[in-house]
């Protein structure tokens, strides 16, 4: 019994690789994933930035 090759297949499935339960990537309520800064945040933040340097440099 112990030199039997099939020993650990027996009462195993045909197939006992189980479906993905938590696909990859992200879903419609995150299209662009974490960690990405919006676009209109870095378009502000430039306006910010460049309206301050105007107040003390001019």
């Amino acid at each position: 019994m112990a030199g039997d090759g099939d020993f650990y297949k027996h009462d195993r499935p045909d197939n006992p690789d189980l479906d993905e339960d938590r696909p990859r990537g992200g879903g419609p309520e995150e299209p662009q994933g974490r960690g990405n800064w919006p676009v209109w945040t870095v378009i502000l933040a430039i306006l910010v930035l460049f309206v301050l340097f105007v107040v003390i440099f001019g």
